[in-house]
């Protein structure tokens, strides 16, 4: 998937029913000025075709997701990459990735089992504003 530019185009997945997953989307969207991400929660029709495209549990949950291609990262090595590419200082927490993935995935792990105890959970998936749409697949 390419944007009108040729410039690559990830697609990023996410819980959709999680403030801080939701959260999340809406930080990236205000700090991918490229608009090099594109969107769709686990739980739609989208999510799951990936999801299995993949040969991930449907309810793949607990992580999100980076789609590239014909590959995807998640958990902590999705967050990094995502950051990578947003504008500000948001790259350098990509030095982060010096720390082997078995030291940072049990704190990412941590952050998903509490993450609706901390900051809740919707009855439904956030919808985007009409301006958004075109990044939701």
């Amino acid at each position: 998937m390419s944007s009108g530019n040729n410039q690559p185009v990830d697609v990023v997945l996410f819980d959709g029913v999680c403030n801080l997953c939701s959260s999340s989307v809406q930080f990236i969207i205000k700090r991918d000025y490229r608009a090099r991400y594109h969107f769709a929660s686990l739980q739609s029709s989208a999510g799951q075709q990936l999801l299995q495209k993949f040969n991930l549990p449907a309810d793949a949950l607990y992580s999100i997701i980076l789609v590239r291609g014909d590959a995807f990262l998640e958990r902590s090595d999705a967050a990094l990459e995502i950051a990578r590419n947003l504008s500000g200082l948001w790259p350098l927490f990509y030095i982060f990735k010096i720390i082997p993935r078995f030291l940072r995935d049990p704190v990412y792990n941590w952050i998903s089992r509490n993450r609706y105890r901390w900051f809740g959970k919707k009855d439904a998936c956030w919808l985007p504003t009409a301006e958004l749409k075109a990044r939701f697949i």
